[in-house]
């Protein structure tokens, strides 16, 4: 079992001469297509024509994609060692030939969409490009918000600058931080920005008290700096919208996740709808804790008995068992994945902190990073990961290059999934009540975060761009107030509005992605219905697996329609909630 990345699996190291032999192949190949198929239009008159252009496509994009595997394995590094300038450098410029190679090919993608409407029936009902289906109704769908092939190129040319490098600048400012702490034996010791929030947990008051005073300290430093970086990065949001003349300001999100905006408003208002369930969970759970309020840092600590320790061993066995009772392949996958040096396992000076699984193309590895240090919570993050590498492995296997990834909207079902089942069977085995009531407990709390939080946060994202467009400027403290106004919303009056809720808004970068927060809730939505069937009859696990294979074939409306699953309807998204009243009940 290996238990650090073994990034061999694509070069042997940064020097290997591989790497710039396939940039060379990788950009002669762009060249190759964009020579034969720009000047050309065939494809947008004949349909027979068009399959044999997107076979190309596909078989580029299945190889070398556009530098892909260097880029993938430079990335994979910096994750790594973020502090190896030399990382970063090598990294920065193999992004800027991707995005040089993307320009140039991104007119096959534009003139595909631009096939005139009365043409388009006749492309989607040919045979020869039934593969291509449901991404031929995504390009014709997105037509009319495109612009002409020099205006794309110069948003895409200036995203770096005017949006990434902005929200880049505020991350790496804020992880180049050091804290003083304590820990349980409450002596002093540094640590980084990153692995602060994690004494907020504690059971001892005095090293949570001292945690959140320098992690308020260290957002409150760079408060100045997330005022101009927020403004400009909606600054230039609202340019982009107004351009494409979007109408609304999460439009782009929900085109690019293959997702209705009439379904997310839905969800967004039924969960809103219901924010009196994490009012009286934070209400409870002060009570459960002997504190009359929570201060914000402190909605996450865990009731005793959560303290519980699981070893890497345990964990990894425990994740394998039940992966493999819900389906042999799906703990064959995870044990090949140990074999293969597919994990990143342990915390390390200069490694990103968090977890993320992660898969570019359908051709090569997909790799998991976990900062594992013997809790429960990382049992089931580990849980979560690996649902990712599922679904992230069927689809590379059973879908083309074009289809095999999925969208945002789809990312939180299976990880979802698998951990729900994990976290049953350390239910399932574990005897001891207190134990067992401050798992319940983080339970609970992982459906205030996921559901109730993250459309707090949409919400609160939904205001802060229409503000931003109605005043052109937002200060720090009116941010704040509107940011406190949202929290306090699903939160309640028992957590109290501190000097933690009020800096909030400085350290997520979800809201510098703009929108994609609803899919946490309706992942974990969604997944609950799937674990439901599974649990009324384990043969219901074939559409699981047809769900994970699917990749971008079809929209999610229509793949979970097609297992019995209709995500259009209020009642879905109410039923889900009704699991959770029933869970804090239990609790």
């Amino acid at each position: 079992m290996i238990t650090k990345w073994n990034l061999k699996l694509l070069y042997k190291s940064e020097t290997d001469p591989q790497i710039q032999k396939d940039i060379d192949l990788a950009t002669k190949n762009v060249h190759t297509f964009v020579k034969k198929w720009k000047i050309n239009k065939e494809y947008t008159k004949d349909p027979a024509v068009l399959a044999k252009a997107l076979d190309e496509y596909e078989k580029l994009q299945a190889t070398t994609g556009i530098c892909e595997k260097p880029i993938y394995y430079f990335m994979l590094r910096n994750y790594l060692d973020q502090s190896n300038p030399d990382i970063k450098a090598r990294l920065n410029q193999i992004d800027e030939l991707y995005t040089k190679l993307e320009n140039e090919i991104q007119f096959f993608s534009l003139t595909i969409s631009r096939i005139p409407s009365s043409k388009q029936k006749s492309f989607l009902e040919y045979e020869g490009l039934k593969p291509y289906k449901h991404h031929l109704e995504q390009e014709f769908l997105i037509s009319k918000y495109l612009l002409s092939e020099k205006e794309e190129n110069v948003f895409s040319l200036t995203s770096k600058t005017s949006h990434s490098n902005w929200k880049k600048m505020l991350t790496e400012l804020l992880n180049k931080q050091k804290a003083t702490v304590l820990n349980e034996e409450l002596k002093e010791i540094e640590i980084s920005y990153n692995d602060i929030t994690q004494y907020h947990h504690s059971l001892n008051k005095k090293v949570r008290d001292v945690a959140a005073k320098e992690f308020n300290r260290i957002n409150s430093k760079y408060a100045e700096i997330a005022e101009f970086e927020i403004n400009s990065i909606l600054e230039t949001k609202k340019i982009t919208d107004d351009y494409r003349k979007l109408p609304r300001a999460d439009l782009a999100t929900h085109i690019a996740d293959d997702i209705d905006s009439e379904v997310v408003d839905t969800l967004v208002k039924t969960v809103t709808d219901n924010f009196n369930i994490s009012r009286e969970y934070y209400a409870k759970k002060a009570k459960l804790l002997g504190l009359k309020k929570l201060g914000y840092y402190e909605r996450n600590i865990p009731l005793q008995g959560a303290n519980q320790k699981y070893t890497f061993e345990q964990s990894k066995n425990l994740v394998e068992k039940v992966f493999n009772n819900l389906d042999p392949f799906f703990g064959q996958t995870i044990n090949q994945y140990f074999q293969n040096g597919q994990y990143d396992v342990s915390p390390e000076k200069g490694k990103s902190g968090g977890a993320f699984c992660i898969s570019v193309n359908k051709n090569l590895p997909t790799y998991m990073l976990l900062n594992f240090q013997n809790q429960l919570g990382d049992v089931l993050t580990m849980a979560h990961e690996s649902g990712h590498g599922i679904h992230a492995e069927l689809s590379n296997e059973k879908q083309n290059a074009i289809n095999c990834g999925h969208p945002i909207s789809l990312a939180e079902v299976a990880s979802t999934f698998f951990e729900g089942f994990v976290l049953e069977e350390i239910l399932r085995t574990t005897t001891d009540q207190t134990v067992k009531q401050a798992i319940l407990d983080m339970n609970m709390n992982e459906n205030a975060s996921t559901i109730f939080r993250q459309v707090a946060f949409y919400n609160f994202e939904t205001e802060l761009h229409h503000d931003f467009r109605e005043k052109g400027f937002l200060t720090k403290e009116y941010i704040s107030d509107l940011f406190c106004k949202h929290m306090k919303s699903y939160l309640g009056d028992t957590v109290e509005e501190d000097e933690g809720m009020r800096n909030g808004w400085i350290y997520i970068s979800h809201f510098r992605r703009f929108f994609y927060v609803y899919s946490y809730a309706s992942g974990l939505l969604i997944s609950k219905a799937l674990q439901k069937m599974v649990k009324d009859d384990k043969k219901n696990i074939v559409y699981v697996k047809r769900f994970l294979e699917s990749g971008s074939t079809q929209s999610p409306k229509e793949l979970f329609k097609d297992i019995g699953i209709d995500i259009t309807k209020k009642e879905f998204w109410e039923n889900g909630i009704e699991e959770i009243k029933t869970l804090l009940n239990k609790l």
